[in-house]
């Protein structure tokens, strides 16, 4: 080895001259060399010398092994092939130029060696031909320079005499003396994650070895290779470009014109992340599911595409070898490796996606049910997963894609690639009128029954597959059809059976029934709808009733359990035919509570001797009333008696319907027997003491002695007295479920109406405490005003009824000491006041009362009335705010007249109070909201002594 043999100083001296002639040209290397170390290079140390390894291995013409190792806080990084020469090492010190010109991957040590920088000032590459150093420190004191750093690769050095030689088996080693701040063991870890992806990137490297983490790449075929026991599927493509897309590049990428592309997939599993190499990875996002490394031209700094012509030609030709990649996976794996929809991560992305997906689009590689693979383009996919499915019509319908395609997993996939999807209204649309034996039918129902059993959408179209018949038919649909083995049921009028050699059980889930007693009366459903009709028309029922009750005895069917049987004709005492559910059973109770003109019927106690009252009963015949029990109604649709009416009292649906039937046909005196009648049984009871339907409707228009229910109160129901009159004839029990008051509630504008009538009926004589908790309740119910027709008279303080005209509403209690209580009308809260008033159309007192304060009087603070701050703590009260203007006496003029009271609150809010006890109580209790207090205040204010308080 010479002193230097690479002709380091002819370059220093041309640097340097350089330098002292032109300082924009210092500037500018300077410049240059800081934004490769922090921009472009920055974190790329092992990819840019791993590439230089490639690259010398590529000279060389053998694999090439790397290694990198840690020694003395120096990182080495060692390889094999071609070593350095002297172009080499005027290509690192030009910062601007590559020394490839031989078609190699990469450059040899050009402008990406700056990445050494970002570990070291002092880097030194060590050869079989000899060495070359760079040192900062070197730099500065050859050009000492006050305005800035001088470029440390610009200026390179002879190794020393003590320079170690190249480790045994490899060719180059590049040294590099770690800055103090830089950790050496964590960058090994972080070069460590860079090595897989560069085995794959660099062909011509063969293996990497991190300290004693030695990775190998293992060639397996053209188009698989094991990298660190990973397997990766690849695809390689390779061209030359056009010479006017040559034209278009730089002077140093012309001298090679070729161009590489290789798709590569790891464990045949999609990339989620992935960037585009190139072959070192730029920062071009790419969001197809595969790795990928082409010769696309790049910027200077490597991390994006230099976009133009030659990058659309190497992308364009990517995109054309993507389909063969994709053929090489798995058939049902394939297309995990269709580019997702979603915004592009980066142009690239977006240019590269939408011409892969066009490839993808004409190529054939997408699996078929039978068959060779298939272009997307002329492929149709069901919808429904199933192979035994897809292979049974494809001699049906061409281009059939295998079955499991129809799975959820494919479908983002398959859209992105506009395949066809057939949906199973579409399948079934496109099997109408196919001719096929029974069996072909049972295979087919065979491959569509787990589809049935997950998917309701599905399994709702294929009620309209085509099945075969016994007798030759093919109807649309199994719903109706019956599968039974017994040739008797060939003799039932109406039956449809389906062909012994297509039954399968998928038929069952979509309507056909097996033919037992009560899949036997449904099939005659259609028949006891029309008999009314046919009776009408002079047909001969009898046959069909017959059957029916038959079928209904052998499937031991109870009241109300197929409710459609109701409109079995059958005949009445009267000789006419009526539906069954308008008849009773002969000496039925019900039939003794029923008025004259009910529709409602006895049966023919000779037809009913000839069947059980169960049999006649599950057909709808009535022994008793109907009970009616609907979960979540969705309407007043179940012809009830004032059904509308009563579905109007909800702000939301009910969400359970239990009601009696046909209460509204009650004959009017004869309620308390029917009621007595619905109480013994237990069915009725039932809805009886469930709040619902049946005790609204009971309680509007039920007679007890000519007046509903709610018109009476039970007799321990003291409060209401002199309101409501006590109920007489009934149990406690039962007259409370059907609607007798116990207490006081109003419900709606009826009731509220109700109130206000009886209360200024001057015949009734409520008590005081009876008038003021109506008043209240009428404050508290929950109508609208508008919904409430104002009364003409009203109920009094006093107790007497006056013309509403003359009355106003009690709003405060001073107003007491100067209103007429024969024209008031109270509440027991006056905070209620205002929604009474509201309510009945009446003006408060406090407006109708305008008075004046005439009397003069003294502000005197709460806690300078001594009498008064005694009480309140004895009480246990706070003192309010302020305090009250006390005058002796209290005088306020109404109407022009002057009355003497004992308290007054001013509209303005001003309180007056007469200098005694009872006043000063009064307006102290409404200064603190506790107003009840007044009366316990007064005797203190008397006697502020324990003893009074407790006594």
């Amino acid at each position: 080895m010479t002193s230097d043999p690479f002709g380091t100083a002819a370059l220093r001296e041309s640097v340097l001259a350089s330098w002292v002639s032109s300082p924009t040209r210092l500037r500018e290397d300077a410049n240059a060399e800081e934004d490769l170390r922090l921009g472009g290079y920055a974190d790329r140390l092992l990819v840019e010398l791993a590439q230089n390894a490639a690259d010398a291995a590529l000279l060389a013409g053998i694999p090439g092994a790397l290694r990198v190792t840690l020694v003395s806080g120096e990182l080495r990084v060692a390889n094999t092939g071609a070593p350095l020469t002297a172009e080499g090492v005027a290509a690192l010190a030009s910062l601007r130029a590559s020394a490839k010109r031989d078609g190699s991957t990469a450059g040899r040590f050009g402008v990406g060696f700056a990445a050494v920088l970002a570990v070291t000032d002092e880097p030194r590459i060590v050869s079989r031909t000899g060495g070359v150093a760079f040192s900062a420190a070197r730099s500065r004191a050859a050009f000492p320079d006050g305005e800035r750093e001088p470029a440390v690769l610009r200026l390179p050095w002879p190794l020393g005499d003590d320079e170690d030689p190249v480790p045994d088996g490899f060719d180059t080693e590049v040294r590099l003396p770690l800055h103090p701040s830089i950790d050496g063991p964590a960058l090994l870890a972080r070069l460590k994650s860079d090595v897989d992806a560069l085995l794959l990137a660099l062909p011509w490297l063969g293996s990497i070895a991190v300290e004693d983490d030695r990775v190998e790449r293992v060639t397996r075929g053209e188009s698989e290779v094991e990298i660190r026991g990973r397997r990766w599927l690849l695809n390689r493509a390779s061209g030359r470009l056009p010479d006017d897309v040559v034209a278009t590049l730089g002077v140093e990428a012309r001298t090679n014109a070729d161009w590489s592309v290789c798709w590569a997939i790891p464990d045949a599993s999609p990339v989620t992340d992935g960037v585009l190499y190139a072959p070192t990875p730029t920062e071009e996002r790419l969001s197809i599911p595969a790795m990928l490394i082409a010769s696309v031209p790049v910027e200077p700094s490597r991390r994006q595409v230099m976009r133009g012509p030659a990058a659309d030609a190497v992308l364009s030709a990517a995109a054309a070898a993507y389909p063969a990649l994709i053929a090489k996976v798995d058939g049902l794996d394939r297309t995990s490796f269709v580019p997702p929809p979603g915004f592009p991560r980066s142009d690239v992305d977006d240019l590269l996606r939408e011409r892969v997906l066009a490839a993808l689009r004409e190529a054939a590689w997408l699996p078929a049910a039978v068959g060779p693979d298939l272009r997307p383009a002329e492929a149709t996919v069901v919808d429904t997963p199933s192979p035994a499915l897809a292979e049974l019509i494809a001699d049906v319908l061409p281009g059939v894609a295998h079955g499991s395609l129809g799975a959820p997993s494919h479908a983002q996939a398959l859209a992105a690639l506009g395949v066809r999807r057939l949906d199973m209204t579409d399948l079934v649309a496109a099997l109408t009128g196919v001719d096929r034996a029974p069996s072909w039918w049972r295979e087919l129902y065979a491959a569509l029954a787990p589809v049935a059993d997950v998917d309701a959408a599905a399994r709702e179209a294929m009620g309209a597959l085509p099945v075969p018949m016994a007798d030759g038919r093919t109807l649309p649909g199994p719903r109706g059809a019956l599968i039974a083995e017994s040739a008797e049921v060939a003799e039932v009028e109406g039956v449809r059976l389906v062909h012994p050699d297509a039954v399968h059980p998928l038929l069952e889930k979509l309507g056909a029934r097996r033919a037992g007693p009560r899949e036997l009366l449904e099939a005659l459903r259609d028949p006891v709808d029309q008999s009314a009709v046919d009776v009408e028309s002079g047909v001969d029922v009898r046959p069909l009733v017959d059957t029916v009750l038959r079928l209904v005895t052998d499937a031991g069917l109870t009241a109300g359990e197929l409710p459609w049987l109701g409109a079995l004709t059958l005949p009445a005492r009267t000789g006419d035919w009526s539906r069954a559910d308008e008849l009773v059973l002969p000496g039925a109770p019900m039939l003794a509570v029923l008025a004259p003109d009910s529709p409602l019927a006895e049966l023919s106690p000779d037809f009913a001797a000839n069947w059980t009252p169960d049999a006649l009963a599950a057909v709808g015949v009535l022994d008793t009333f109907a009970v009616l029990e609907v979960d979540h109604p969705t309407g007043p649709d179940h012809e009830l008696a004032d059904e509308q009416e009563w579905w109007d009292t909800h702000d939301e649906p009910p969400s359970r319907l239990l009601a009696i039937r046909d209460l509204d046909l009650v004959a009017d005196d004869a309620w308390p027997a029917a009621l007595r009648l619905l109480a013994s049984d237990p069915r009725t009871l039932r809805a009886l003491r469930e709040p619902g339907y049946t005790t609204w409707w009971l309680a509007r228009y039920a007679l007890i002695d000519g007046a509903p229910p709610r018109d009476w109160r039970l007799p321990d129901a003291v409060d209401l007295a002199g309101l409501y009159d006590p109920v007489a004839g009934l149990d406690a029990g039962l007259a409370r479920a059907v609607g007798v008051r116990a207490e006081l509630s109003l419900v709606d504008a009826d009731d509220v109406e109700d109130l206000l009538a009886r209360l200024a009926d001057p015949d009734r004589h409520p008590a005081p405490g009876a008038i003021l908790r109506a008043m209240s309740a009428l404050a508290e119910a929950p109508v609208a005003p508008e919904d409430v027709t104002p009364p003409d008279r009203m109920r009094t303080l006093a107790g007497t009824v006056a013309d509403a005209d003359a009355c106003a509403v009690l709003d405060g209690p001073w107003l007491v000491a100067v209103a007429e209580p024969d024209e008031l009308v109270a509440v027991e809260d006056f905070t209620a006041a205002a929604a009474l008033a509201e309510l009945v159309d009446l003006p408060l007192a406090s407006d109708q009362l305008p008075a004046k304060v005439d009397s003069d009087g003294d502000y005197v603070p709460w806690a300078e009335l001594g009498a008064v701050v005694e009480a309140a703590e004895l009480a246990g009260l706070d003192l309010p705010p302020g305090g009250p203007i006390v005058h002796d006496p209290l005088v306020v003029v109404v109407d022009d007249e002057r009355h003497e009271v004992p308290w007054w609150l001013t509209g303005d809010g001003i309180l007056h109070v007469a200098d005694t006890p009872e006043a000063l109580a009064a307006g102290f209790a409404w200064r603190t909201g506790d107003w009840p207090a007044r009366h316990l205040l007064t005797a203190l204010i008397t006697d502020p002594d324990p003893r009074t308080y407790l006594a």
